[in-house]
């Protein structure tokens, strides 16, 4: 049997808005198991950018208990979250979230540093980061000197750097054209299937197909969750 890397439950998110309680999470519970994909899907205010700020270690919930690779993260400190996120969550933005004053080898160690991992393991491991992205060839250039999908897979190497339990990736592809979008998502498919968990938020079908498993949220629960019995699948 697979270990759950993640188990959530009953999560609930309570914002104040002036005098009005807004219940973004009412009560999601589910757990996804080391090595899963999973696409999490929802229209505009279902609940999923809240999800996936809790499951990254981004926020915490205002009821319900979340737990990452044996740890209970569900009210840490932000001092203690922060070493969650470093050491266990690899994050994907649709942004890139590139410093443009560094080089591409340069942004791929920046999570190494915080580590306090020394310079050269730093650039050795940065080095074989940016082979696994088949961007080694390009690790001196600047963001501005890549192209968008070079880019995010610079932000892809740096996710991967610290080996984390999950790779969390918020819309993705959402600033790339439809070929450099199908690039990333097999580079996606390929890091998966060397045995890493990938959890994927999106609101594109044509991507969120990519996944096994999809979960749909709205008005703040799982409204389905289910295996993916048609995954896009991309030939290397």
């Amino acid at each position: 049997m697979l270990k759950n890397v993640i188990e959530i439950d009953n999560i609930q998110k309570h914002y104040q808005v002036g005098t009005q309680v807004v219940k973004a999470l009412r009560g999601v519970t589910t757990t996804i198991e080391k090595g899963d994909y999973v696409a999490i899907m929802g229209p505009s205010g279902s609940g999923k950018s809240t999800l996936m700020n809790i499951i990254g270690a981004l926020d915490t919930p205002t009821l319900g208990s979340y737990i990452l690779n044996g740890t209970d993260v569900s009210h840490l400190t932000d001092e203690s979250l922060a070493q969650i996120r470093n050491k266990e969550i690899g994050f994907v933005f649709q942004t890139f979230n590139l410093l443009p004053q560094y080089n591409a080898l340069e942004n791929v160690v920046l999570p190494l540093v915080y580590g306090g991992v020394s310079r050269d393991e730093r650039m050795e491991r940065g080095r074989d980061a940016l082979r696994r992205v088949s961007l080694d060839e390009r690790m001196d250039h600047k963001p501005n000197e890549l192209s968008g999908g070079q880019r995010q897979r610079v932000a892809v190497a740096r996710a991967l750097i610290n080996n984390p339990s999950i790779i969390l990736a918020d819309e993705p592809t959402g600033n790339l054209d439809t070929k450099t979008s199908i690039d990333i998502m097999r580079l996606f498919n390929h890091i998966h299937a060397q045995g890493n968990t990938i959890i994927l938020v999106t609101h594109e079908e044509d991507i969120a197909r990519h996944a096994h498993r999809i979960i749909r949220l709205r008005d703040g629960v799982i409204e389905l969750d289910e295996r993916n019995e048609q995954i896009t699948r991309l030939d290397d």
